[in-house]
């Protein structure tokens, strides 16, 4: 499926309903009714055999029989007949089905599935509900209720859910671009849905309700596309493992961890929500009204105290914090009160102020510069109707040009006397919560929002020991253990794997039996520590296979007779492969961690953090998807805190983050580059003194199979394969290389050294000087979707930017857009050539079918270095540019 079929799918002229009925209990009867009612004005053509007419319109006894080819067909039949039917639809030529038939079980679905590729039919089911456009009138559903024309696209895959979801949309008055049921997802999925709604200009936010994502590279791909332009909101299920397999049962695909998804959510900048009360809220505040806050602190105002402790607790206990308010603010808050009042946050004017003290008193805080997010709460009162309070507020709010004004939510408690109140807000464009509780809640998802935003554009650092790995030198390491068909290294073999990535090991020696063991003891020194080695006992401290502290050789041989014969008892099939043994290491005053890394049969490699111990799972550490970079290992450390996965401990010197940090994407390194590895346990990790010692290591290997099916990594790495060695034609050397995020600083000089006439030329007028968010947005691509070329050379004891070429490419692969710009102070050294060349080979590595850029008439130089590549080269007289078009593949 591409997002040109997509656009297609969505934009149907006309309609079949296959198997239409009369009679009322039948899915054929409602999606008739429903799309009679809806305002379609294409043509509908029921087919049936069974009656003349279905809803007072013409029948077909069968799809041979239909006047023309339908746009898209509901399939509202048994689920025995869809592979027929999907078969004659084929032949017909109508490529677009939706399938409502559920019950379908594995060996069916991928009938299902391998007919519709084989007569080019793209499905959207089976177990659908089915697909509502209101904005064209489409209800090609069997929903209970029609879906009001808005901006909201809502995606599902549970058919109760969109019901639930329409019956509440209805009440609030909320309509949808898009509405639509993807059941058990046998062809159309989310990453094909998300990719054409983030480019859609109908659609303003994005939900979903998901049970699974089968195919998570496409899906963090899209995702993190359209959430740089609007908000991308998720409900997940499957939290439990109870949750899990009801999931499974339910769509029957794979189910990864749970904690897996909430680091791939946070990682694409979308938000994630618990359950649908949380849904309705986040689309009150971030669907209906997507404005990314500026700042965190939230100011409150009530006329209630109860109230405003009430949201205070709620606020401070999910990590949020109150503004401070300012001496000139609190001076003019006194003014309005009869008594003068100490004012603090929250903002109480008591329960006997009047519409015209909440009027000022909101005027006041609108205008406070300090005032950046704005709850307002009100508890009924008999001084005036709570309508007439909401109407004051809506009013003082919106004189505020909205650019000016703080973001503004209020909460008007109570149901009969609140009820018109919420609705005057709602009218006004103000979002407007039931209970204080709910208000903060809901104010919370802005700033979840807000974080996993800043994700998508925080600048990280660059390592600085990063031309020390030695990725040659572990790649033969590898090879050279599966050719020896070893695949489990234990501390010893595993040192000198992680050494080529500047991860520390303990010294570790390795005994074969009891009495090797005390003779290797007794050359390391005392005391020492005795480790069992075996690749069939995942922990060995639960079975008495690390003994620490052992002070002589009689001691040490005599452990590990005793540790055979436990392990014989507990482990009678495993393998022992021997002892190791360390020397003691000093761990006064350090704390011990475990980095880990786990192969999610969804998701592929997955990094875990926690404290030391014997059972961390996903469930009891955090989690990152490689690869990561110094800002991305920091929030994996922040998360470990915050969830309490690694305690805060009372130690002479803290653990040093920024070398943990460096120490992460390391680890992270060494699992993008060696595909080979499977697993890896760092346990312990010895934090001590701003240095981090392995004391205990497993690495597991696998060759790898590659798949065109599915890829290895959930996120694309850095094309380090694309780096290459350049002279110019001064004779200098230079590095032409894919773009990073840590390319940003340099980006922003390498712009800043452009003359007007050039960046005029770029970009078609006069633009001011980047932003960080621009600029970062330049630096932090997917190279799944896009690429951007850089020349870099080393000059005054720093790496300078000398040129960018640029690339985008439509998910279709059909047409890719291209941009290059030299820095004007450096032309004529063959850069744009160069960086031309990189982006025609680029394209074509990626079967791109067409390649083609703008550019001004004045810009000879681009004009006739395009032409001497084999450019077609036209005039656009009525837009004033010059288009060169190249055909690739």
């Amino acid at each position: 499926m591409t997002v040109k079929r997509i656009s297609q799918f969505f934009n149907p002229k006309s309609v079949a309903v296959i198997g239409a009925s009369n009679r009322t209990n039948r899915a054929g009867y409602v999606v008739m009714r429903n799309l009679l009612q809806g305002g379609f004005n294409g043509p509908i053509m029921p087919v049936t055999p069974k009656y003349k007419a279905v809803h007072g319109v013409l029948a077909y006894p069968t799809i041979d029989a239909l006047p023309q080819v339908p746009d898209l067909a509901v399939i509202c039949t048994s689920k025995d007949r869809c592979c027929q039917i999907v078969e004659q639809l084929g032949s017909k030529g109508c490529k677009n089905a939706v399938i409502i038939a559920s019950g379908i079980d594995k060996d069916l679905k991928h009938a299902l599935i391998e007919t519709a590729r084989k007569a080019n039919v793209n499905i959207l089911g089976p177990n659908s509900l089915g697909l509502l456009i209101p904005r064209i009138g489409l209800n090609a559903s069997f929903s209970h209720m029609v879906a009001k024309p808005g901006k909201i696209a809502f995606v599902s895959q549970s058919a109760a859910v969109c019901s639930t979801i329409l019956d509440w949309a209805q009440t609030k008055d909320i309509g949808f671009s898009y509405f639509v049921s993807v059941g058990d997802c046998g062809d159309i999925d989310f990453d094909e849905l998300v990719d054409f709604l983030g480019r859609d200009a109908n659609t303003q936010a994005i939900l979903l309700y998901i049970d699974n994502i089968e195919h998570t590279r496409q899906f963090i791909s899209a995702a993190r596309a359209a959430a740089f332009s609007k908000p991308v909101i998720a409900i997940k299920t499957g939290k439990t493992a109870a949750g899990a397999d009801a999931a499974m049962a339910h769509t029957g695909g794979n189910q990864g961890s749970d904690a897996v998804y909430d680091a791939m959510f946070q990682r694409a900048g979308m938000l994630r929500v618990n359950d649908l009360r949380e849904l309705f809220a986040a689309t009150q505040t971030l669907a209906l009204h997507p404005k990314l806050l500026k700042q965190e602190a939230l100011t409150i105002l009530t006329n209630g105290g109860g109230p405003g402790v009430m949201s205070v607790d709620t606020l401070i206990q999910s990590s949020g914090k109150l503004a401070e308010l300012s001496k000139e603010t609190i001076t003019k808050l006194n003014q309005v009160l009869p008594q003068h009042t100490s004012f603090a946050n929250p903002v109480d004017i008591y329960g006997d102020s009047d519409p015209w003290r909440y009027q000022k008193a909101v005027e006041i805080l609108v205008q406070a510069p300090e005032v950046d997010n704005l709850l307002i709460l009100h508890s009924p009162s008999a001084l005036a109707p709570s309508e007439e309070f909401a109407k004051i507020i809506s009013e003082t709010v919106n004189k505020v040009p909205k650019m000016q004004r703080p973001y503004v939510m209020t909460n008007f408690m109570g149901e009969t006397a609140a009820y018109e109140a919420r609705k005057v807000c709602q009218a006004a464009g103000i979002p407007t919560y039931r209970t204080p509780e709910g208000a903060v809640a809901a104010y919370m998802h802005l700033i979840q929002y807000r974080r996993n935003q800043k994700h998508l554009t925080q600048t990280p650092e660059s390592l600085l020991d990063s031309d020390h790995i030695h990725t040659e030198q572990a790649g033969k390491l590898i090879s050279g253990y599966l050719q020896g068909k070893r695949h489990y290294l234990p501390t010893h073999d595993a040192a000198a794997l992680l050494e080529c990535y500047q991860i520390n090991c303990i010294a570790t020696e390795h005994a074969f039996t009891p009495s090797e063991a005390r003779e290797l003891a007794e050359s390391i020194g005392f005391p020492v520590a005795l480790k069992l080695v075996s690749p069939n006992i995942p922990s060995k401290s639960d079975v008495g296979g690390v003994v620490l502290n052992l002070n002589d050789g009689v001691e040490v041989e005599q452990t590990a007779f005793n540790m055979l014969l436990r392990i014989n008892e507990t482990y009678p099939d495993a393998k022992i492969d021997g002892f190791a043994l360390q020397k003691m290491a000093t761990r006064a005053g350090g704390q011990e961690l475990r980095i880990a890394v786990k192969t999610d049969a969804n998701f592929g490699p997955v990094i875990l953090l926690g404290e030391a111990g014997t059972a961390l799972n996903f469930d009891l550490a955090a989690v990152a998807l490689p690869p990561l970079n110094m800002n991305l290992a920091k929030y994996l450390i922040a998360a470990a805190s915050d969830k309490g996965f690694i305690k805060e401990k009372h130690l002479p010197t803290k653990i040093d983050k920024y070398t943990l940090c460096a120490m992460l994407t390391r680890v992270s390194q060494m699992v993008v580059e060696n595909p080979d590895i499977k697993s890896l346990e760092l346990n312990p990790v010895l934090a001590l003194q701003g240095k981090f010692l392995v004391l205990d290591a497993a690495i597991e290997l696998e060759k790898y199979q590659a798949s065109s099916r599915a890829k290895r990594l959930a996120i694309k790495p850095y094309p380090k394969e694309l780096e290459q060695s350049i002279t110019l034609k001064d004779g200098s050397a230079a590095i032409l290389r894919p773009i990073r995020p840590e390319d940003e600083e340099a980006h922003r000089e390498f712009d800043n050294q452009l003359t007007k006439e050039d960046r005029y030329k770029r970009f078609f007028g006069e633009m001011p000087q980047f932003s960080h968010e621009q600029l970062a947005k330049m630096t932090q691509i997917d190279y799944d979707r896009e690429m951007a070329f850089i020349v870099t050379q080393r000059r005054d004891d720093k790496w300078q930017t000398l040129g960018v070429s640029r690339v985008l490419m439509d998910p279709d692969n059909l047409v890719a857009e291209f941009a290059v710009v030299v820095r004007s102070d450096l032309k004529g050294l063959g850069l744009g050539r160069i960086l031309m060349q990189s982006v025609i080979n680029h394209c074509k590595r990626q079967n791109v079918q067409k390649i083609e850029g703008l550019t001004l008439p004045e810009n000879g130089g681009m004009i006739g270095l395009s032409e001497k590549l084999g450019f077609k080269v036209t005039r656009d007289f009525e837009e004033g540019t010059v288009i060169m078009t190249m055909p690739l593949n």
